[in-house]
């Protein structure tokens, strides 16, 4: 299946599918994910609790919110590719950011955690047909499909890691 097109996801996420190059997910997942993966669980322990500046995250809550953020939107795919039509809710980052207490966990818990969560993310995504991944659901009162939403997994993973890159090493 293809990249999706502008009208398979809210206008939101198209610069987390445009950060992504690969003509479909299956390529993705074979090219992109170990590396984004490894990025991640490569980060230095001893920064876990480093944050570039006041009120922002430090890198474990940047990893409980990848971890929260990658279940979510696993979930809806799920439920999208299986051709559940419920209206499915949107969720507030910050308001789960600070419910999640990440500064309690070690570093490297949340690495486990992730390597975990990734390696299911890609088996999912590597068990859905062409057909599954067309499939359309609502997700924050808009329609999407559930391919977008494996490119937005992706995109996303991009998105932290850029800003890792820029302000946290």
């Amino acid at each position: 299946m293809p990249k999706p097109s502008p009208e398979d996801y809210p206008p939101f996420f198209e610069g987390y599918i445009n950060q992504i190059e690969h003509n479909n997910i299956r390529e993705a997942v074979n090219h992109i994910s170990h590396p984004l993966t490894y990025f991640f669980l490569n980060l230095p322990d001893d920064k876990g609790d480093y944050a570039y500046a006041r009120d922002k995250w430090t890198l474990k809550d940047m990893l409980q919110h990848i971890i929260d953020t990658e279940r979510i939107m696993q979930y809806r795919l799920l439920r999208i590719a299986r051709k559940d039509i419920t209206p499915l809710p949107g969720f507030d980052e910050n308001f789960f950011a600070l419910q999640a207490n990440a500064s309690a966990r070690t570093f490297i818990s949340l690495k486990e955690e992730l390597k975990a969560l990734r390696k299911s993310t890609d088996l999912l995504l590597l068990s859905l047909t062409d057909e599954q991944l067309a499939n359309e659901g609502i997700t924050s009162n808009h329609k999407m499909t559930a391919n977008a939403i494996a490119y937005i997994l992706f995109g996303h993973l991009m998105h932290h890691k850029k800003i890792v890159e820029e302000r946290y090493l």
